[in-house]
């Protein structure tokens, strides 16, 4: 019983560990791949109140 709860603990962890390296190669990854961020035309993370229009989302299908 103690040998089979040893194996499941040790399978656990390196099934965490492999997810863990993969997530990490994947964010560098794409770091090294996508086009570097320009924070001056981002638009802005909520814009209520901005003057913006909304558009792209299911508040832009309602008209006033």
């Amino acid at each position: 019983m103690g040998f089979e709860f040893e194996n499941a603990m040790g399978s656990k962890n390196i099934r965490a560990a492999v997810f863990w390296t993969c997530l990490l190669i994947l964010i560098v990854w794409d770091f090294h791949v996508s086009a570097p961020i320009d924070l001056r035309f981002e638009p802005p993370l909520i814009a209520a109140g901005s003057g913006k229009a909304s558009s792209g989302a299911h508040c832009a299908i309602v008209s006033d």
